[in-house]
């Protein structure tokens, strides 16, 4: 009788915690200093694709609560200031969390403090066309902290002949989620409607060109880039036009040819000739890089984590493409994925030879490059610090599908996904998220 008793009354304090649990918590502005009040505050549970289990608004100190159905499920929250929506830094809240904090900016439509610190152009081909991918690294530095939105958050140019791939943000602090870029009449001007926040945002753009073989280029920029970088395998040629100061900064996975303090104004035209792929992250610098392939994208690790992983920790040292070493040598984080989307989408307008999403070519010792004495003396760039690995990949699968989800639901409610492929790819997810959730150890 006294067993029975006790584990009746367990059963009840467990049924009674389930539906009494409280998640408190408050919202802090950081343009002001103060508590953010009148922000909605959404409560959404990850177990079920993301829905939306309850709405709130910040009282006077910022301050807001939600009761738990069930605090057995991971949950996210999401506030919503000046238009400008911000999710909780520290991602899906374990089951058991009781208390968060989320932090806002204010958010206008022109602001100071935005610049363009590095513009990363890959340039690789099998002989049928000419595969790109250009990592641009958007620094908002603003004082105070605030937000810039508006329909043309930044603009940029693509070659006029282009075919728009894939198109990736990763906020800072987030990871890598999908995006589109409008396109300005024909004049090859693209632009991006995403907020950028406080801290580095990086657009990745991944497109392919027709290719005979040679080409020449002509980059425009809209405004000043501290660092702009072509990175071509060492099997092509890459040959500045006159005037162009390109500076060959020394790596032995590919060319890099780097112009600093880049304009507007400023002759960037080069000419590329031959064939290559450029080499996965993990062999571009030898047995020390390798090392650091987990957090670059590269190698295995790459594949466990979320697409895009990470670009890399920077770490101290004179130079002044120091603090990018690892985005221009160690490659770019969401390579990997915009890579295997331009396959598909190049095999789907048949152009033959497509190899592989992040393929391997041992190209041939000094073959290409730039020819001698064109190459102004540059620093020897050492390979980047090793970035830590992930300690739990369920954590990362977790993370990888709240970006998934995140902009699933983005997608629906701009109306670019039809309700039948919104309903599949939510129940794949779903499934998905279930399996990761019973596999993660408590």
């Amino acid at each position: 009788m006294q067993r029975k008793l006790k584990s009746f009354l367990a059963v009840l304090l467990l049924t009674t915690g389930a539906f009494a649990a409280t998640l408190t918590g408050t919202v802090k502005n950081l343009t002001s200093g103060k508590p953010a009040s009148g922000d909605t505050v959404e409560l959404l549970a990850l177990a079920q694709g993301m829905q939306v289990l309850a709405s709130t608004k910040t009282d006077a100190s910022g301050s807001f609560s939600f009761k738990l159905d069930d605090p057995n499920i991971p949950h996210l929250l999401r506030a919503t200031h000046d238009g400008v929506t911000f999710f909780n830094a520290t991602g899906p809240l374990p089951p058991g969390t009781t208390t968060a904090t989320l932090q806002v900016c204010d958010a206008a439509t022109k602001i100071d403090g935005v610049s363009t610190t590095v513009n990363v152009l890959r340039l690789q081909s099998d002989g049928s066309a000419l595969q790109a991918i250009e990592l641009i690294a958007v620094q908002n530095s603003s004082k105070p902290p605030r937000a810039l939105k508006g329909d043309k958050t930044y603009e940029f140019y693509l070659p006029a002949n282009a075919q728009l791939d894939q198109v990736m943000v990763q906020p800072p602090g987030g990871m890598p989620i999908s995006t589109s870029a409008a396109p300005e009449g024909k004049s090859g001007k693209y632009s991006f409607n995403f907020a950028l926040k406080p801290g580095e945002t990086k657009f990745e753009v991944a497109y392919h060109l027709p290719y005979s073989g040679e080409a020449s280029f002509a980059p425009k920029l809209t405004g000043d880039v501290q660092h702009f970088v072509v990175m071509t395998p060492k099997s092509m040629t890459f040959e500045p036009k006159s005037g162009a100061k390109f500076s060959l900064m020394d790596n032995k996975g590919s060319n890099v040819e780097v112009a600093t303090n880049a304009s507007a104004d400023s002759n960037l035209a080069f000419k590329i000739s031959g064939t290559g792929q450029l080499q996965e992250d993990d062999q571009q610098g030898g047995g020390d890089q390798k090392a650091s392939s987990g957090g670059q994208g590269g190698g295995a690790s790459a594949v466990d984590n979320r697409p895009g992983g990470g670009l890399g920790a920077p770490i101290d040292a004179p130079d002044p493409l120091q603090k990018y070493r690892a985005v221009i040598l160690a490659g770019l984080g969401i390579v990997l994925v915009c890579g295997a989307v331009f396959v598909v989408s190049r095999t789907n307008q048949q152009l033959a030879g497509a190899q592989s999403a992040s393929p391997v070519v041992n190209p041939a010792p000094n073959a290409g490059g730039r020819k001698k004495g064109t190459a102004a003396p540059a620093p020897t760039v050492a390979a980047p610090t090793p970035a830590p690995q992930a300690a739990n990949p369920s954590s990362n699968l977790l993370d990888g599908l709240k970006e998934e989800l995140f902009q699933l639901e983005i997608e629906k409610e701009q109306g670019r996904i039809s309700s039948e492929d919104y309903e599949s790819t939510k129940a794949a997810l779903n499934q998905t998220l279930r399996r990761a959730l019973q596999r993660k150890p408590s």
